[in-house]
């Protein structure tokens, strides 16, 4: 691995990225075709965090959070940091002082797929983490790896710029190329839901207003009355 830091890279639009994160992760993954998302446990340190923002990609070693910190550099006001290692790890790679250090940049955000400590600390400064593991076990600053190249983070290749949409429901990435369509299709994914969810509200069955009785009778579907008790 070459160990480079890439500068100045193209970002999603900012309206974009505002957009998308005001939809959720789980319609976001929905209107992109249900692509995108990182693996499930991958998750919020804390509950009720909320990010959306461009990635700042970070390739470190297990272990080793030096190339966190030469990452810091490399963030603006709106960037999420985005870790992948370069084999499995669970060690506290990141805390609150290096949240200290992204809030000062106006970062929004971390997505690491590895561990995270200070938990509390983070919580308190309000800062948004979604990690593999909560571990108190420290790193070195020892192998360099590379910022603002292609990784692999919790299943999902995230280039630099893309839009990273996170929550309760888990983190999804969508390439800055896609961002504006997929944004447009959530908005009216989230404009018909929101007729459905009236429907419903009202007492009709999902059965009916989706009409799945016939296909499930096709399928085999049968209702058997139970007989009455005496």
């Amino acid at each position: 691995m070459k160990s480079v830091v890439v500068r100045n890279i193209k970002r999603a639009e900012a309206d974009v990225v505002k957009r998308l994160g005001a939809l959720g992760t789980s319609t976001v993954h929905e209107a992109y075709g249900r692509s995108g998302l990182m693996k499930p446990y991958l998750r919020p340190v804390w509950a009720g965090g909320e990010a959306a923002g461009t990635a700042v990609t970070v390739l470190a070693q297990p272990g080793d959070n030096w190339m966190i910190h030469v990452g810091v550099e490399q963030c603006k006001p709106g960037d999420i940091l985005v870790v992948g290692c370069t084999t499995d790890n669970t060690d506290g790679m990141f805390g609150d002082l290096l949240a200290t250090s992204l809030k000062a940049r106006g970062v929004v955000g971390l997505i690491i797929d590895a561990g995270c400590r200070d938990v509390k600390s983070l919580r308190e400064m309000g800062f948004p983490v979604w990690s593999k593991a909560i571990s108190a076990k420290g790193t070195v600053k020892a192998t360099p790896g590379a910022v603002n190249v292609p990784v692999v983070c919790a299943g999902v290749n995230v280039q630099p710029g893309d839009v990273v949409v996170a929550d309760d429901d888990g983190v999804v990435v969508v390439r800055r190329k896609d961002a504006g369509d997929v944004a447009a299709k959530g908005e009216k994914r989230r404009a018909d839901e929101e007729g459905k969810r009236q429907i419903l509200a009202s007492g009709v069955l999902g059965l009916d207003m989706y009409k799945m009785r016939e296909p499930l009778a096709k399928a085999g579907l049968v209702y058997i009355d139970e007989p009455e008790s005496d």
